[in-house]
């Protein structure tokens, strides 16, 4: 029987932690288990350099080795796997279908757990440019910059873990955020701050991304002095949010306003045995711990619902 003749007992879409620790959970309690994913196993953690928050790793842990462990503990238990971009799925009724590039599966449980795409910054330029100095992953595209100066912007996290890690290539980074103060949590302003390689642009906006083949430099807003200077840079990066990937949604599943699952603490959505888990969700924090928590109940939630 072929995958997309079997019905699985949970379907899972998104291969980042909420979506194999919730493998993990349900092959273990021995239901049949798919797991579609367009990417990297590990989902956006995949590009992180170095997961350091995560309990268990004192000396941290680089992002794609935490993926393939995840990926390999739920093989190891009977999960499958398979690599394809999904375009749509159907909720209601007793099985639930998910439609994708690689054909039809079906399953008794659903699982989204599709996580979050970077926010684009919109202004002229960027689009131009993506893949030619404008990149969304410092650790993809870091090593490119070798000895060459480099802007990032944002001030949380994301923005300064990525801009310290692209001080292992770079000549200079520039860190341009719209705001006086960063949102990023102490310890990584402290880093930051110390790192003789950082330059802060404070209460500044990118305007335009400039360049002729590729990024050569960016136009920059001080809106605290009212100036704008033009800063000689070879790349931008950019971390100014998140959307979430739910355009492949049916109306069924409800939504907040901003496009996050709303689901209740057992991680049931508004369609009963369709569950939602991780960063997709709406929820007040997006971490990979409680993204691991909310596969797992997710898993137990749906063993529930078909065996009671």
């Amino acid at each position: 029987m072929t995958r997309q003749e079997t019905i699985y007992d949970m379907l899972i879409v998104g291969g980042g932690p909420a979506g194999l620790s919730a493998a993990i959970y349900a092959s273990r309690a021995r239901m049949s288990v798919l797991v579609i994913e367009a990417m990297l196993s590990g989902g956006q953690i995949a590009t992180t350099e170095r997961l350091e928050n995560y309990p268990g790793f004192p000396e941290g842990i680089g992002g794609a080795e935490f993926g393939q462990l995840l990926e390999a503990q739920a093989r190891r238990f009977g999960t499958e796997m398979v690599l394809a971009t999904v375009t749509g799925v159907s909720s209601e009724g007793e099985i639930k279908t998910v439609q994708t590039s690689n054909g039809t599966y079906r399953g008794r449980t659903l699982l989204i757990a599709s996580g979050t795409r970077p926010r684009a910054l919109g202004v002229p330029g960027e689009e131009e440019f993506k893949g030619r100095g404008v990149s969304y992953c410092a650790t993809c595209d870091g090593f490119f910059y070798q000895d060459q100066e480099v802007a990032v912007v944002g001030g949380g996290d994301s923005a300064l873990q990525e801009a310290m890690f692209l001080t292992k290539f770079a000549s200079k980074v520039y860190i341009i955020h719209r705001r006086d103060q960063l949102r990023a949590i102490n310890i990584l302003r402290e880093r930051a701050k110390a790192n003789p390689k950082i330059e802060f642009l404070l209460d500044s906006q990118v305007r335009t991304i400039n360049g002729t083949d590729s990024v050569e430099s960016v136009t920059v807003y001080n809106k605290k002095l009212d100036k704008t200077r033009e800063v000689k840079v070879s790349g931008i990066f950019l971390y100014v949010g998140l959307i979430p990937n739910t355009d492949f949604l049916d109306s069924s599943i409800k939504v907040d306003e901003y496009g996050y699952i709303i689901t209740n603490e057992a991680m049931e959505t508004s369609v009963a045995g369709v569950y939602a888990a991780g960063d997709i969700r709406q929820k007040s924090l997006r971490q990979v711990v409680t993204a691991v928590a909310d596969g797992a109940i997710a898993a137990v939630s749906a063993n529930n619902y078909l065996y009671g």
